[in-house]
């Protein structure tokens, strides 16, 4: 039973807890780890505690104490635990949808430094704010997104309580400008700021974020950087944000809000190096072609520095930095000078000077390409930005003056400004600027796949995410020359248009494969009435597909949605070429890491997968948590029925 106190004060966070002596769970819960060896044993007694965590730990608390009293806090068992332990229980019962007010009041602790409700934003009320702001003022991270229910107003006191934030993600919440000024006000260490989806916040209200910026009158802005210091309270210093993402918001008053709020933000906001905003695309052409006077009426209606001023204050203080870092550099360099002659062995110097000169060359990258910038142009600017969506073709050539340390970019090749003939190599050229640092690259193009391939060629070497939306498949998919531009896929989504006729065969005997892919997804538009003859004529998508899986032992996410191949016959093919590499293994050691064995996650609706194959494919993973089989045909009541489900797997079902 908790005892439980009404002081602020907290307890212990140093202390083992006693139940940490019991070993030997593998009967019941059966998982493995990595090395396919028993899990540890902190992670089995947090198991046990999230399957007793209702019956036993949360009951007492909701039964004689819940809706009675009001704790400012509590001293129970989870408060002897480290507050990792705590965040890692709470997470797991969030993905096991077995969270409960009850547990979640047991679960606010002082030593609480993340806390995330996104899977359950139905527990974030407004009488829960009051207790996070009473019982865990020291938290770092926050995430609310999905609360709707909670006002305004309540946000804004939450947050108002915790200093400390260095994450808060807001998305689909009330949030509105209110919000953002309790934000730059009280949480000024916060680096990372999610209010997407948040339609009661227009562009104008994100202006308060500008920090100095947006307080400083016109009249006080100076070409010094210790006037610009003193011009502006400390306190109203804006929040080092390096991650803005503020996608699908509310509407400005005008059509040009976004634009002007966008560029406002991107000159005045130093830190920042990930941004996704409404019109950014336009704002990078905006400030590269320092066509400012086009925001005017917007500033002025909103009280704020025009654009002109924020952009001269921006280089100022650019400058004051460069000036600072040539004079970090040259200390840098002596005192590197002094180690090396200080050295001990010749071995031991030589090791110690090329870590010294790597390091160096490391963190000078970005300033050589600043000084080259600045002696190319007096009037260049350079944003520190590193990931940046969405943005358009015609805005390619701007953002890659502007932020040549791009590494990830979602573009929108469908261009009106850019004729339909020249798109290819518009985009094949934007993206050269990044050639060789690009890691993730996200494209959204109407058209067929075979227009990406020149870009993909370029960029594909180093990218380990790979993101098409609303490409086209007719009459060749060209699925393996995508695989072969991009060898060191992590992750590959391709969501596409369902093809009108049977693909074509694709050239090449040897099939490639990405060996270091984690995620798989291959999403056709759901028209059953179509799919199902393209599936009955068969496809050589089947064999790529094939080899793909069984060349991707590291695959945990999987979804094949509306496939117009013969899916069921193509996993049986792969567990069936599977089987007899392991009969050719057998008495020898096993493949490792075995194809199918770290699967953890599989959609496969709307296609001709029956319960044979999906139970063989569930024997190969026994990680497996989750399959959707929602709209297979050949699945129905009877079969789910006689084969059974089991019970570690969650199983999504319907005709």
């Amino acid at each position: 039973m908790p005892l439980f106190q009404a002081s602020g004060e907290s307890g212990g966070a140093k202390a083992q807890p006693k139940w940490k002596r019991r070993r030997n769970r593998k009967k019941k819960y059966g998982e493995k780890d990595d090395d396919d060896s028993v899990l540890p044993l902190t992670r089995l007694c947090l198991l046990s505690l999230a399957d007793n965590m209702k019956d036993v730990w949360a009951k007492d608390y909701a039964d004689n104490y819940l809706d009675q009293y009001s704790f400012r806090h509590i001293m129970g068992p989870f408060n002897l635990l480290p507050g990792d332990l705590v965040e890692e229980l709470t997470s797991l019962l969030c993905s096991r949808k077995q969270l409960s007010r009850a547990a979640l009041h047991l679960l606010l602790v002082p030593q609480l430094r993340t806390l995330s409700l996104e899977k359950c934003p139905g527990l974030a009320t407004s009488a829960l704010c009051g207790h996070i702001t009473a019982r865990c003022q020291g938290l770092w991270s926050l995430d609310l997104s999905g609360a709707q229910q909670l006002p305004a107003k309540v946000l804004s006191e939450t947050l108002g309580s915790l200093p400390a934030l260095r994450s808060l993600s807001l998305a689909g919440t009330r949030c509105d400008g209110c919000v953002i000024r309790a934000i730059v006000n009280h949480c000024h260490l916060l680096r990372h700021l999610d209010i997407s989806c948040c339609h009661f916040l227009s562009p104008a209200a994100l202006l308060p974020l500008g920090g100095r910026a947006y307080f400083s009158s016109s009249a006080s802005l100076s070409t010094s950087k210790s006037s610009i210091s003193h011009s502006c309270p400390s306190h109203l210093s804006p929040p080092p944000l390096s991650s803005l993402l503020a996608l699908d918001i509310g509407f400005g008053e005008e059509e040009g809000d976004p634009v002007a709020a966008a560029a406002f933000l991107l000159l005045s906001l130093p830190c920042l190096e990930r941004v996704a905003l409404e019109g950014l695309a336009q704002a990078f052409r905006l400030i590269e072609n320092r066509e400012f006077d086009q925001t005017d009426a917007f500033t002025d209606r909103q009280g704020v520095p025009r654009l002109r001023e924020v952009w001269r204050q921006r280089q100022d203080m650019d400058r004051w930095s460069e000036k600072r870092e040539g004079e970090d550099d040259k200390d840098d360099r002596e005192e590197g000078e002094i180690l090396w002659e200080g050295s001990g062995s010749e071995s031991e110097e030589d090791s110690s000077r090329n870590a010294g000169l790597y390091c160096f060359q490391g963190q000078s990258k970005v300033k050589s390409r600043r000084r080259v910038s600045s002696q190319s142009g007096a009037d260049h600017l350079i944003l520190q930005l590193k990931d940046v969506k969405p943005v358009s073709l015609d805005s390619l050539g701007s953002l890659g003056l502007l932020c040549p340390d791009i590494h990830s970019i979602s573009v929108d090749t469908d261009d009106k400004e850019v004729r339909r003939s020249s798109k290819e190599s518009v985009l094949a050229a934007g993206l050269q600027m990044w050639s060789g640092q690009l890691r993730s690259l996200s494209l959204h193009h109407p058209g067929p796949l075979l227009d990406l391939l020149p870009a993909l060629q370029i960029s594909g070497p180093s990218l380990v995410s790979l993101t098409l939306e609303g490409v086209k498949s007719s009459p060749r998919f060209f699925l393996l020359e995508v695989i072969r531009a991009c060898p060191r896929l992590r992750d590959l989504l391709v969501f596409a248009e369902c093809p009108n006729e049977p693909l074509e065969e694709e050239d090449g005997e040897d099939l490639p494969r990405l060996p270091h892919l984690s995620t798989l997804t291959l999403q056709f538009s759901e028209e059953p009435k179509q799919i199902q003859p393209l599936i009955m004529l068969g496809s050589p998508l089947s064999k790529v597909l094939t080899n793909l899986l069984l060349g991707s032992p590291l695959l945990e996410k999987l979804s094949l949605v509306s496939l117009p191949c013969p899916l069921n016959l193509t996993l049986r093919n792969a567990l069936d070429q599977l089987d007899s590499e392991l009969q050719l293994h057998t008495g020898s050691v096993p493949l490792t890491p075995m194809p199918f064995g770290r699967l953890q996650y599989v959609n496969l609706r709307w296609t001709d997968v029956d319960m044979t194959t999906l139970r063989s494919l569930m024997q190969r993973s026994r990680r497996l948590k989750f399959i959707d089989v929602s709209h297979c045909w050949q699945i129905g009541h009877i079969n789910y029925l006689q084969y059974g489900i089991d019970s570690r797997v969650q199983l999504v079902w319907s005709y």
